[in-house]
């Protein structure tokens, strides 16, 4: 479909422009990168419409009016009938010749469908994308929030590529600081003695770590109703750690190594498991002391002002606009001591960054609730004058809820995202048990855990990233409905269909002549669907949005479902018929199947 909207609007913005030289010699001509292009609400109105309600002004007429003139004065009729339908100029395609098109480029590009425009070409080619997404903290697993995280993450990085972009995904480990500390401190109070280790008590050492924390916390705030049995003094203990591993103690940064190493062996499996990857992993242990040099650049430059107080400062009034807190109007860079604030950190990585790989757009993926931080962020590096800051992009996600609120690792309430997993995979293969399907799909624990990430992956984008939601287990795990098991359900049943085709000596069709066949309704929507999906590739790239490819994948399988039971391939009463459509399921599943791995929902064979 993008090849034939493409001839859509060169064709109306020329019929459109010989009728203003003609009308209003003196208007502005139209510009065929500004004429829309849409799908009309009814199939008998057409199958592309271009609305011309933006050119009344100019013309003084109304737009049924111009519609219905520049729509006399097409003449090429290459894609399909032009008319005009109140006031849009629609297009009913030449359905043998678009269907042939369209499938016919499916078959020959095959997992590469979808990255080429309307002009061959990938519509980012050129562009060098870094991606930072997960950031996860060494004191703890990885929980329900960093899921979402990671599937926006890695979504968004396998579309930009898809789009044609060059894509380089980093993962910011933070490592340091005083909540590493807690977990240390605890690890020496209540298991250092012991000898205790991940593997002596049979724990990942992610989890392992993360009870250390839990546990720094039950020891600072004591036992319910029993304030004798709290420990105040351990903040301070935690402090004094964090100060001696600043000045670089053997003793604790031997065990700061060794318990780092516990929780990243842990998390590299939970992201293996997830299929999470990326090209590079930066330790916060390595990039805290960067930027303070920038910032003292900026200094000497006027960009920054020392206050009063000694601390030097950005004022960021054209940011957060004026108001009454003046406080809000000056960001601290500096402290009056010269040590560094977090601000600076993220300064001084994103130029280095760009030192390691000459990126021309950089995404962050991270919640919202550091929105104002990117907006500072990204305003003072275009005022130390970085070109490439202007590209500099906040991937804002909402917050991942549970029914009871929000989650807290101190207080040991976090959805751990392996536990969440494992839940949902017992789950899935309880369903596959239930419905006495276990013998017939193979290996049924592994489809129970592909089900499983298919459920969770699909949950979490297809909700617009800026949204907060709650997820539900049981809703995700579905069959039914707008879910990633549906998705997998719908592939492995057409893999199915076509299976028993194969069995029955069926062959497909390739033909233009066997294309022309196929003339229902709902066969004509399907091909229009599968030839719709170029353009979503590229919309969902430029606005670094899964939710545009999960609505799409949706669709399509409600189309397909609507096809097979009213255009039968099996029992067909013309063969000929029946080939062609065995072509078009054959183009769908490919489809599907490109898709799905888009949105991180694995492909089934059977389900």
């Amino acid at each position: 479909m993008a090849d034939a909207k493409s001839v859509c609007r060169k064709v109306v913005c020329a019929a459109l422009n010989e009728f203003i030289k003609a009308k209003a010699p003196e208007a502005e001509l139209a510009k065929e990168e500004n004429i829309q292009v849409v799908t009309p609400p009814k199939p008998e109105m057409g199958d592309l419409g271009v609305p011309l309600f933006a050119f009344a002004k100019s013309l003084h007429m109304a737009p049924p009016q111009i519609a219905a003139e520049v729509a006399k004065l097409i003449t090429d009729k290459s894609i399909g009938e032009f008319l005009a339908v109140g006031p849009y100029v629609n297009v009913k395609l030449d359905k043998a010749g678009s269907a042939a098109g369209i499938l016919d480029a499916i078959r020959a590009q095959k997992d590469e469908y979808g990255s080429f425009g309307s002009d061959g070409k990938k519509p980012l080619a050129g562009r060098r994308v870094m991606v930072e997404y997960s950031s996860p903290n060494t004191n703890k697993p990885l929980h329900l929030g960093h899921l979402r995280n990671d599937a926006l993450g890695e979504s968004v990085s396998r579309i930009l590529k898809a789009a044609g972009a060059e894509v380089y995904k980093v993962d910011l480990i933070n490592n340091r600081g005083v909540h590493i500390c807690k977990s240390m401190l605890a690890y020496k109070l209540f298991h250092e003695a012991k000898g205790d280790t991940p593997e002596s008590l049979g724990m990942k050492g992610d989890h392992f770590v993360g009870q250390c924390y839990i546990e720094f916390d039950r020891y600072l705030k004591g036992e319910k109703d029993k304030p004798e049995t709290a420990h105040p003094e351990a903040n301070q203990m935690a402090e004094d750690m964090l100060i001696k591993w600043e000045q670089g103690d053997p003793e604790v940064r031997a065990l700061w190594q060794k318990m780092n190493d516990w929780t990243l062996e842990g998390v590299k499996e939970t992201y293996a498991r997830t299929g999470v990857s990326f090209d590079k992993l930066y330790m916060e242990s390595e990039t805290y002391l960067k930027g303070k040099d920038e910032i003292l650049k900026g200094l000497e430059k006027g960009v920054f002002f020392k206050a009063d107080d000694g601390s030097v400062r950005i004022d960021v009034t054209d940011v957060v606009g004026k108001g009454k807190d003046e406080d809000n109007h000056e960001k601290v860079l500096l402290r009056k001591d010269g040590t560094s604030v977090y601000i600076t950190q993220d300064i001084g990585t994103a130029i280095s960054r760009h030192d390691d790989w000459a990126f021309n757009q950089l995404v962050y993926v991270v919640a919202s609730e550091q929105n104002y931080h990117f907006k500072i962020l990204f305003h003072i590096l275009k005022k130390l004058g970085f070109e490439w800051a202007d590209k500099l992009y906040h991937l804002s996600y909402g917050l991942v809820n549970l029914p009871s609120g929000r989650m807290k690792s101190r207080e040991g309430t976090i959805v751990d995202a392996d536990d969440l997993i494992d839940s949902l995979h017992a789950q899935a293969l309880e369903a596959i048990k239930e419905r006495g399907r276990d013998g017939d799909v193979g290996d049924a624990d592994d489809v129970a855990e592909k089900v499983a990430l298919g459920a969770l992956h699909y949950y979490l984008l297809q909700a617009t990233p800026i949204k907060d939601m709650l997820f539900n287990p049981e809703e995700s795990l579905s069959f039914n409905g707008n879910t990633g098991p549906y998705l997998q359900y719908m592939g492995a049943r057409i893999n199915s269909i076509l299976g028993k085709a194969a069995e029955a000596g069926m062959k497909a069709d390739y033909s233009a002549e066997g294309v022309a066949l196929l003339k229902a309704a709902e066969e004509w929507e399907l091909i229009k669907q599968l030839g719709d999906y170029p353009a979503t590739v590229q919309k969902a790239a430029e606005n670094l949005d899964s939710s545009v490819m999960a609505a799409y994948l949706y669709e399509t399988s409600k189309l397909f479902s609507k096809f097979y039971q009213n255009c039968s391939i099996m029992n067909a009463d013309d063969k000929k018929v029946a080939a062609a459509r065995l072509y078009l399921a054959e183009c769908t599943l490919q489809v599907m199947k490109n898709a799905m791995n888009l949105v991180l929902v694995p492909y089934l064979e059977r389900m």
